[in-house]
């Protein structure tokens, strides 16, 4: 049995045919898009202003971003042909996985063809003529208010939350109260005319955020690149039955990075899997793994190939990501900080 986005869902035989690697992760007939295709129409889930258009503009700055205010509704964009790409979050460094992503993607029909890593750089900011000491409140959305929590201590501020971030800058600006500041992104303080009054005020440095860039087709991909796949699997209720389906990927030397476990359906069970490798599944080991992965799985949604982004953007090294008990001197909060900022 071939598993496609089509038939997703759909039950393996006792003996499924061999994975076919030329038919299996793509839609039968679909039009490859060449490796150079122009992206005129870039959409994104969120406001002008939002770090999900800070990333938009980053991947494709030639490109027109288009603002949406859902996930549904993007997606929806690019089935119907209204932008050429989507960038949809789908984790982040401190906060882990987006979960809406994980759930609605693999019944979409579109295809992951790039990621995109995004630093999260917070910026305070307010109106003309307010002040790092005039300032009494800050809004922002949940999470970057707790990304900000050592400033918003130092300047003894009242957190407010907001619906995005994009909304915190805009309700700062349109009420032009210098004892108000919002935490925003830089492109956020440009659209609604705020100052910026301290740049890079997260905890942590390396706060980011990865997209998929996403298509209505699938794209073709060159093996002079590092390449990464994504599925999505469910395999049977039996004992053992997860370590033999993987299994494949260890014999055949892939390496496996990531996979994780997710609840659709209302089911308190690991409803499906979602898993990520390096390598394409034309390649002979990969198709190889993905065979008796298939023979163990209830479902096989192969997501996209694409090329893997810079290695150092995924591997930090482990000066970098252990810290002991203190950050590095250069991120350490200082009292002589605080004190510059009052």
């Amino acid at each position: 049995m071939t598993f496609t986005p089509a038939n997703c869902g759909s039950t393996a035989p006792p003996h499924a045919a061999p994975f076919d690697p030329d038919t299996g992760p793509l839609v039968p007939d679909a039009q490859k898009i060449s490796v150079g295709a122009a992206v005129h129409k870039v959409g994104y889930n969120g406001r002008p202003g939002a770090f999900a258009d800070v990333a938009c503009e980053m991947a494709f700055p030639t490109a027109d971003r288009i603002a949406m205010p859902s996930l549904e509704t993007t997606i929806a964009s690019l089935v119907r042909g209204e932008v050429d790409r989507i960038l949809l979050p789908c984790e982040n460094s401190l906060v882990g996985r987006v979960p809406d992503v994980h759930k609605i993607v693999p019944d979409s029909g579109l295809h992951i063809v790039g990621e995109h890593f995004q630093r999260v750089e917070h910026c305070l900011m307010a109106p003309a003529g307010a002040t790092l000491a005039s300032i009494r409140r800050v809004r922002s959305h949940p999470v970057a208010l707790g990304q900000v929590s050592r400033l918003i201590a130092a300047l003894d501020l009242e957190a407010i939350a907001a619906p995005t971030t994009s909304h915190a800058a805009e309700l700062v600006a349109s009420r032009e109260d210098p004892s108000e500041a919002a935490i925003a992104s830089d492109l956020a303080a440009n659209l609604y005319g705020l100052n910026i009054l301290k740049r890079n005020v997260e905890d942590d440095p390396h706060n980011t955020t990865r997209f998929y860039v996403l298509s209505a087709e699938p794209q073709a991909v060159e093996h002079t690149t590092q390449l990464l796949t994504t599925i999505v699997f469910r395999t049977q209720n039996r004992p053992g039955c997860l370590y033999h389906a993987i299994a494949g990927f260890a014999d055949n030397g892939i390496n496996m990075t990531k996979i994780e476990s997710y609840l659709v359906g209302g089911q308190f069970v690991p409803s499906r899997f979602l898993c990520e490798f390096e390598g394409d599944p034309a390649m002979p080991e990969v198709a190889d793994a993905l065979d008796i992965l298939a023979r163990h799985a209830r479902e096989l949604v192969v997501l996209g190939t694409f090329p893997m982004a810079s290695r150092h953007l995924r591997n930090r090294s482990e000066e970098d990501l252990h810290w002991g008990t203190q950050p590095p001197a250069a991120f350490r909060w200082s009292n002589s900080q605080q004190e510059s900022l009052r």
